[in-house]
C-alpha cells in the first residue's frame, strides 16, 4: 500500500515535471525574473543601507531574504493555472475515477512546485554571494533556508490549487496572484524594514505571514540560527497548509461525486 502511495507521488511529480520543461519560454522566464529583481531592486534601493537605523550589511543583504520570499510566492500562486489546464483537457476527471490515491494527485505537483523554487532560490542565492551578500549561517543555514522557502511554496500551492478546482478559471487564478502579491509582499518585512513602514502598514505588516517567512530568512542569511525568530514562521505556514490543502481535497471529493 506504503509503495502504491509513493508511485503515484512519483508519477504526479514526474509528470508535472515534465510538462514544466517542455515549456523553455517558461523556464527562461522564471530563472530570468528572480535575477533581475535581485539586480534592480537592490540596486535602487541601495542608498538606503546609508540611512540611519537601517540594519547594518546595506539594503543588498536586507532584501535577499525578501526577493527570495517574493518570487516563492508568485510561483507557488501559478500551480493553480496548471490544474484549470488538467480539468479543461478533462485529464484531472480521468485520473480521479482511477485507483490513484487523491493526496499522491495533491502532494506530487504540491512537490513539483517546491522543486522548482528551490531551484530559482538557489541562482538567487548564488547571485547574491557574487553580488556581496553574506550568510553567516553557512551551508546549514542555507539548507534550512530552502527547506523553508520550500515549505512556505508548497503551503500557498495549496491555496492556488483549492482557488483553482473551485472556480475552474486560469485567469481568476491569475488575477488571484497578482491582487495577492502586490499587498502582501510590499505590506510586510520581506523588502523594508518595520520601523520605516508607516504606522498603518506596521499594524497590517505585524499581522501579515509573509513578514514572519522573511524573518526568518532574514535572521538565517544576516544574523545566525535565531529560532525563535525561525520556528515562528512555521505556525502561519502550516495552518495556510491545512486550509489550502484540505479545500482542495474537499474539492476533488465534489469532483467525484
Amino acid at each position: 500500500m506504503a509503495n502504491d502511495f509513493v508511485y503515484d507521488v512519483w508519477f504526479m511529480f514526474e509528470r508535472a515535471m515534465k510538462k514544466y520543461l517542455r515549456s523553455p519560454a517558461l523556464i527562461f522566464f522564471s530563472l530570468l525574473t528572480p535575477v533581475i529583481f535581485l539586480v534592480l531592486f537592490t540596486q535602487l534601493f541601495s542608498t538606503l543601507g546609508n540611512v540611519p537605523g537601517f540594519p547594518a550589511g546595506g539594503y543588498l543583504q536586507f532584501a535577499v531574504a525578501g526577493i527570495l520570499l517574493m518570487h516563492a510566492f508568485t510561483t507557488a500562486l501559478q500551480s493553480g493555472s496548471s490544474i484549470v489546464e488538467d480539468f479543461d483537457s478533462e485529464y484531472l476527471s480521468k485520473l480521479l475515477v482511477t485507483p490513484v490515491s487523491r493526496p499522491a494527485i495533491l502532494l506530487g505537483r504540491l512537490l513539483s512546485d517546491a522543486l522548482r523554487i528551490v531551484i530559482q532560490s538557489t541562482i538567487i542565492l548564488v547571485l547574491a554571494y557574487l553580488m556581496g551578500a553574506n550568510f553567516v549561517t553557512g551551508a546549514l543555514g542555507i539548507l534550512l533556508i530552502l527547506l523553508t522557502l520550500a515549505f512556505f511554496g508548497m503551503a500557498w500551492s495549496g491555496v492556488s490549487l483549492s482557488v483553482g478546482l473551485a472556480t475552474k478559471n486560469a485567469e481568476t487564478v491569475s488575477s488571484l496572484s497578482m491582487f495577492l502579491t502586490f499587498p502582501l509582499v510590499f505590506i510586510s518585512t520581506a523588502l523594508m524594514p518595520l520601523t520605516f513602514l508607516p504606522d498603518w502598514m506596521q499594524t497590517i505588516s505585524n499581522l501579515n505571514p509573509l513578514s514572519y517567512t522573511a524573518n526568518a530568512l532574514r535572521v538565517l542569511a544576516s544574523t545566525g540560527f535565531e529560532w525563535s525568530t525561525i520556528l515562528a514562521a512555521y505556525a502561519p505556514l502550516l495552518l495556510i497548509a491545512f486550509l489550502g490543502l484540505g479545500t482542495t481535497m474537499h474539492q476533488f471529493r465534489k469532483m467525484m461525486r
